[in-house]
């Protein structure tokens, strides 16, 4: 399976978080969003610039596009 950055995935998409890259702090912080390895994830809205939108865990969390980079997922098959 591919794992990718979640900023390359498109609206309507699902997949699992893989692993997050970053320091300890972007790590936690990602954490405390609720994206932790295993979580699945489903993008919302994702235009061209700006922050992503994404639903884990009945949330929706906007995450400025460096942020989401660091999260790297596994597309649902």
């Amino acid at each position: 399976m591919q794992v990718l950055p979640l900023v390359a995935l498109r609206p309507g998409e699902m997949a699992w978080v893989y692993a997050v890259r970053g320091g300890h702090g972007a790590a936690r912080r990602l954490a405390e969003l609720g994206l932790t390895p295993g979580q699945p994830v489903r993008i919302l809205s994702a235009g061209r610039r700006g922050p992503i939108l994404v639903e884990v865990r009945g949330t929706r969390i906007a995450l400025g596009r460096g942020m989401a980079a660091k999260v790297l997922v596994r597309r649902q098959p």
